[in-house]
């Protein structure tokens, strides 16, 4: 365990300690900003009873800061390491590929978390300031926000894999935005009807990203949701571990 939270930290602070984990934070805040700024002049003129958590999640500018934001968090995690020469190191320190996987995964996870942190008091500003329950509803907010993290856990996996793939952290960055897009665009397609749709119209059902988050947006936290993030992301994960492990059969 010491090793592991040691290979966290050590992610963690190669994150705070670079311009990029910076200018992460910045243009998910400024993308947060114009969006309650979007937001609150919507309710202005025209009150709605939503919590703006659900308004903030139908909008273009979470999935723009979700698709933009995740490969430039998760590029480097195996790339980098690979390009600097320090990726043979690593690996044959005493510590497990499994180990590692885990350790990269978490701490870009952990930093993503982070970037939305401030999204909470800023929400409890607002209903302060404008006196709307509807800017910060506790239950409603903290599910939401566990759609966020669910959803960062697979994009942060998908982009561990794309980062294991290759040396180059522009094209790791490259493949992980079009797996996020590819998802996000089977996302669009219209509901279907569960009775009368075939199976193939149920898978993609079933993969669509909004519908899952329109659960959390509203608060409420369905079983199927989460078995679908975990899911995911433990296939990315076990792809990324064998990705690492190929190197054996080299």
């Amino acid at each position: 365990m010491s090793v592991f939270l040691a290979l966290v930290r050590r992610e963690l602070g190669v994150a705070f300690n670079s311009m990029t984990g910076y200018v992460v934070v910045a243009v998910t805040l400024l993308l947060t900003g114009f969006s309650l700024v979007d937001i609150s002049s919507k309710l202005a003129n025209a009150p709605d009873d939503r919590p703006v958590v659900e308004t903030f999640y139908q909008s273009a500018y979470f999935w723009v800061i979700l698709l933009v934001v995740s490969p430039v968090i998760t590029m480097r995690s195996f790339a980098a390491e690979k390009s600097s020469g320090t990726y043979e190191t690593l690996m044959t320190a005493p510590v497990g590929d499994t180990q590692v996987v885990l350790a990269k995964f978490t701490g870009a996870l952990t930093f993503f978390a982070l970037t939305w942190l401030p999204l909470l008091a800023v929400l409890a500003v607002l209903r302060q300031v404008s006196g709307q329950a509807a800017f910060f509803e506790p239950r409603v907010t903290a599910v939401a926000l566990a759609g966020v993290f669910l959803i960062g856990s697979l994009f942060m996996a998908m982009g561990c894999l794309a980062s294991a793939l290759t040396n180059s952290q522009v094209i790791a960055a490259m493949v992980s935005f079009s797996l996020g897009v590819g998802l996000w665009v089977i996302s669009l397609r219209p509901a279907m009807d569960e009775t009368t749709a075939g199976s193939w119209s149920r898978v993609l059902e079933h993969l669509s990203l909004i519908r899952h988050m329109q659960d959390f947006s509203r608060g409420v936290l369905d079983s199927r949701h989460l078995t679908f993030y975990v899911t995911a992301t433990v296939l990315f994960l076990f792809l990324t571990q064998r990705a690492v492990e190929s190197r054996r059969w080299k």
